[in-house]
């Protein structure tokens, strides 16, 4: 029986040799929560030890970050210091790697003006826009990944006692991304291939529109030309094979921005900049979103989707079947990572350069004559159920099932 020590040791090593696949004389970034530092002090010492020339670590914290939201004043928030975004680009433009651990108490800002969320935001989407156009076109091999935190433990199992809430939360982690094999590594490897075999057939299917039914949903989301389904890893520019969020179920595509009508709802709650926006509807027409309400957090909905003009178009359409192991382990995360691998799920916002043709190499301009939706935000949220259908209609007008009742039809 492996320990938790032993495990997130494995964790950390699959992290580095599988998830950003560090390669020799290459520099590591790595955003982390303070609360992580122990893990990732492991993750350091697992990319020296896979070569790494350098491990840079940006360092956050929820408590200041909360304190900050509370005592600063508005026009603070729509300011974003540019020696940061510079520093990124260029350790972009140097072949860096970058990791993300997500570790953030989904109540973080529960009760905080939605004018002071929505500024930062922005202010961190327009400054941080081009190197987010290095991870969207896969220019730079990067992950996302997630480890505990006390508050966020608690929130995911209030029933369990304090003291064993964080070590719960490993534990579904660990079952989540495969740590809890005889060899990870060679597990991810099989996944990886079934996902992108998965992606393949749909790319070669070539579908003209997919059409969601459920309760609550009624969507239509037409594919641009030359559209390509991914999943699983791929490579970065220099060839480097990376696999960008553990754990993934998921195989997607970006729509068309122009190309989506109806309604859809939510089916588990999206957490946005540390509050939870649940029990919404949106209605498109034309692409666009003209009219939508939520239940809980519609406030901060509305800011979402005023962030700019691609902010309420879909940049992104992801298939995740019900009976995915997230979402059998009856576990509600409160962390889109995990929970959006556990069901179907659509973004508002940019979609990646990858999912078209040739979109690695082409401009803002050339990626929204194509079709594709621009923006400086991306946000994904949960729409599956094992109650719903997705139909595909081919070029020439055929219609057949892609899901039924939550599973693959295909």
């Amino acid at each position: 029986m492996q320990g938790l020590e032993q495990k997130i040791d494995k964790y950390a090593e699959l992290a580095v040799k599988v998830g950003v696949n560090i390669q020799k004389g290459q520099t590591l970034v790595i955003n982390s929560p303070i609360s992580s530092a122990d893990f990732t002090r492991t993750i350091a010492r697992k990319a020296y030890e896979a070569g790494a020339k350098n491990v840079h670590v940006e360092w956050n914290d929820d408590d200041l970050n909360r304190i900050r939201y509370d005592m600063a004043p508005l026009d603070s928030f729509k300011q974003f210091p540019q020696w940061k975004a510079k520093g990124f680009e260029a350790m972009a433009e140097d072949g860096a790697a970058f990791m993300t651990i997500k570790a953030t108490d989904p109540d973080l800002l529960k009760g905080v003006d939605s004018e002071k969320i929505a500024a930062a935001n922005k202010a961190q989407g327009q400054a941080m826009d081009k190197f987010r156009g290095y991870i969207q076109s896969d220019k730079v091999s990067w992950l996302v990944i997630s480890a505990p935190a006390k508050a966020w433990a608690a929130k995911v199992f209030p029933d369990v006692k304090e003291e064993e809430q964080e070590e719960k939360l490993w534990e579904a982690m660990f079952e989540a991304v495969r740590i809890n094999t005889d060899d990870p590594i060679a597990e991810w490897k099989k996944h990886d291939q079934n996902l992108q075999t998965k992606a393949e057939y749909l790319t070669n299917k070539g579908y003209k529109k997919l059409h969601y039914t459920a309760p609550g949903t009624d969507l239509e989301i037409e594919l641009p030309e030359n559209h390509i389904w991914l999943g699983g890893g791929g490579p970065s520019q220099d060839g480097v094979h990376f696999i960008a969020n553990m754990p993934t179920e998921e195989v997607f595509t970006a729509p068309k921005a122009d190309g989506v009508n109806g309604t859809v709802s939510n089916t588990k709650p999206l957490n946005f900049g540390g509050n939870t926006i649940d029990n919404f509807t949106l209605t498109f027409k034309d692409g666009k979103v003209v009219d939508f309400k939520a239940e809980e957090g519609e406030e901060t909905l509305k800011h979402l989707l005023a962030t700019d003009d691609g902010a309420s178009r879909l940049g992104e359409v992801a298939l995740v079947p019900h009976g995915s192991p997230i979402s059998q382990s009856g576990i509600l995360f409160y962390n889109t990572l995990y929970d959006e691998n556990a069901s179907n799920h659509i973004a508002l916002g940019s979609a990646y350069s990858t999912c078209v043709k040739d979109g690695a190499q082409m401009s803002s301009e050339q990626l929204k004559e194509v079709g594709l939706n621009t923006s400086i935000t991306h946000v994904d949220f949960m729409i599956g159920s094992g109650e719903m259908n997705i139909e595909g209609e081919l070029k020439d007008g055929t219609k057949e099932p892609v899901f039924k009742n939550g599973e693959w039809a295909v």
